[in-house]
């Protein structure tokens, strides 16, 4: 796991002395190697920062040159298959100079091209310079494991794994994208290739880039998609034990390549069911598997000690619990700097606290992240399921009405969300139901600036996924947005801050792909149910004593904390001030609400992330 910057421009680069301190802006990502290269005609630029994972010798330096073939590369992530693809190019005549998976991507593009990233199974993003063909090739993993951020404006390209590297370069531009802002505002993150700062893009998941170093021009394009159901799942004629056996298969391959590391390795073991099952795989690839579990003294609804202890006595892992230390307010502006694009979660904290604490005892950890959106797990799918089939006959226009006047009730009030999005089609729509802020509440935040336009509705509409299954939609509308927007930009910037890699062995894009293609929609969610499949598969491998219903996320008692003491106090300055961007009036309104005992609490820390980030990054709108 690593960090990368870089430039490629269509003429020599004149300024060349911001990309040493890029890379020292992202040293988090990558404390044990850095490396600088430029072009001979000084047209392109790469910086790396390593965390040594695989061939922890100077063979595994970055950048990583190819001179012969005129090749250089610089990537972040690991390549989990590497040694069948080594293997295979070795049988080609490549010989290979270091047991790297960084020399095997670099091989696989000189033999295949583009194509290599049809072989490769791994969370990566990276950037590759051709001198013959005078390109540079940018590509991302298949769910966005792996940042990529870039900036290309009069035949430049900037590029990298966090929004801060790339600052560092001054002649950058420093505002918001307004489209992006009510995005945020409305979802919690922004979605999609777009990014917060005007002028940027993200690379999206399963894309890669080609940059003309002659022409100063770059093509986009999906390398990769999920895959429509069979005609048997989507008829739900399926072979349900069959189905188990190919998912534990899977699974426990997935693991196993997972498991490859020359640093200490270890699984987070919540005791639910996705981290669990993770575990039973893991011992069968190994004799020696590390768990750890980490309690947060004082929160007993947040202890899974107990449920992790269980499968930890069952499979005789080395079992390590951690006591996280109490949260203080000074996280909030450290987590504000280091999620530079800002997200609306904050279970970013435990998730940091977890991190570090985890961090003193391996480099790389197994965690169960993409079972929820694969295999129907969260709450609210089964919510929606017995919408529409409860309230799905009471005619449209009725719903909308019942929608309209929702928009009424204060915000923050428990079911104002799922009233509002009583006024969706079920057969073609999507409610937006984790809502943060309503078209209503986003003008009075930006009553400041005149012409605010409210477009995130337009634009979260349009990235629903075609499908006449509600929970079709549900759930690959969550893998392409709130996965690769929330649940995993949170963990590689929570974890890589304390220099620390987080595989997720459930998105092996083989099991997306099983998922999405194969699993019927009653083996994933119903109303009554939830990640049915998954399930069934705890019956066959885990101890019959396991609680299959629990269902245990991170969370954090924001509530308490904004009743008084230095949180309040922290939001209330930050929020408060001359300076926000956000209307005075508005923010008192979501504090008396607050006060009143309505859920407000998450709003605020949205806010509050944003104003902070803001401020650090001298943003302007």
């Amino acid at each position: 796991m690593c960090g990368i910057v870089g430039i490629a421009s269509a003429f020599p680069i004149a300024s060349r002395d911001w990309l040493p301190d890029s890379g020292d802006t992202i040293t988090h990502r990558g404390p044990d190697d850095a490396g600088e290269w430029w072009a001979d005609d000084f047209r392109v630029g790469l910086s790396h920062r390593r965390l040594s994972i695989v061939d922890l010798s100077s063979a595994g330096h970055q950048p990583m040159r190819d001179e012969k073939r005129g090749l250089t590369i610089v990537f972040n992530g690991e390549i989990y298959n590497f040694r069948e693809i080594r293997s295979e190019l070795e049988q080609c005549g490549y010989s290979f100079q270091s047991s790297s998976d960084t020399e095997v991507l670099l091989a696989a593009y000189e033999i295949w091209g583009e194509g290599c990233l049809s072989r490769l199974n791994g969370m990566f993003a990276f950037a590759l310079h051709d001198a013959r063909r005078q390109t540079v090739f940018l590509a991302r993993d298949r769910a966005g494991e792996k940042p990529m951020f870039y900036h290309l404006d009069k035949g430049t390209l900037h590029f990298g794994s966090e929004l801060k590297a790339m600052l560092a370069d001054p002649s950058l531009p420093r505002r918001i994208n307004p489209e992006a802002l009510d995005c945020y505002l409305a979802m919690g993150y922004v979605p999609g290739e777009r990014c917060i700062l005007q002028g940027y893009n993200k690379l999206p998941a399963a894309h890669a880039l080609m940059f003309d170093l002659q022409s100063g021009k770059a093509k986009v394009w999906r390398y990769w998609q999920v895959p429509d159901l069979t005609l048997e799942a989507a008829a739900g004629q399926v072979d349900e034990p069959r189905l188990i056996d190919e998912l534990e298969m899977l699974l426990e391959d997935s693991v196993r390549q997972q498991l490859v590391a020359d640093v200490p390795v270890g699984v987070l073991l919540s005791g639910g069911v996705d981290s669990s099952l993770i575990t039973a795989m893991a011992v069968r690839s190994s004799s020696h598997i590390k768990t750890f579990t980490v309690g947060f003294p004082g929160h007993g609804s947040m202890d899974e000690t107990e449920h992790a202890r269980l499968i930890a006595r069952h499979f005789g892992t080395e079992h390590i619990e951690l006591a996280a230390q109490p949260t203080t307010a000074d996280l909030i502006p450290l987590l504000a700097t280091q999620f530079d694009e800002p997200m609306v979660d904050s279970s970013m904290i435990p998730t940091f606290l977890v991190s570090q604490l985890v961090r003193e005892h391996c480099t790389v950890a197994l965690g169960g992240d993409g079972g929820d959106e694969l295999f129907g797990g969260y709450g609210h799918y089964s919510r929606l399921l017995w919408m529409e089939e409860r309230l799905g006959r009471i005619p449209l226009p009725l719903r909308k009405a019942i929608s309209f006047g929702a928009d009424k009730l204060p915000v923050g009030l428990k079911g104002r969300n799922w009233l509002q999005g009583l006024g969706v089609d079920f057969q073609q729509g999507l409610p937006l139901i984790a809502s943060y802020f309503d078209a209503t509440n986003r003008r009075q935040l930006m009553a400041k600036h005149v012409g605010w336009e409210l477009v995130a509705e337009s634009i979260y509409n349009d990235r629903i996924p075609s499908h006449r299954d509600l929970l079709q939609r549900a759930t690959r509308m969550d893998f392409q947005d709130y996965l690769a927007e929330d649940i995993l930009v949170k963990v590689d910037r929570a974890s890589m801050l304390n220099s620390l890699e987080v595989r997720a062995p459930l998105l092996d894009y083989r099991l997306i792909e099983f998922a999405f293609g194969k699993v019927p929609s009653h083996l994933k969610s119903t109303s009554q149910d939830k990640k049915i499949l998954l399930k069934r598969l705890t019956a066959k491998v885990l101890p019959p004593e396991f609680d299959r219903q629990r269902k245990q996320g991170f969370s954090i008692p924001l509530a308490e904390w904004l009743k008084e003491g230095p949180f309040l106090r922290l939001f209330q300055e930050v929020l408060l001030d001359e300076g926000c961007i956000f209307d005075c009036r508005a923010v008192r309104e979501l504090f008396k609400g607050q006060a009143r005992g309505y859920n407000n609490g998450e709003r605020l820390f949205a806010l509050v992330i944003f104003e902070l980030w803001r401020r650090e990054y001298s943003i302007t709108i």
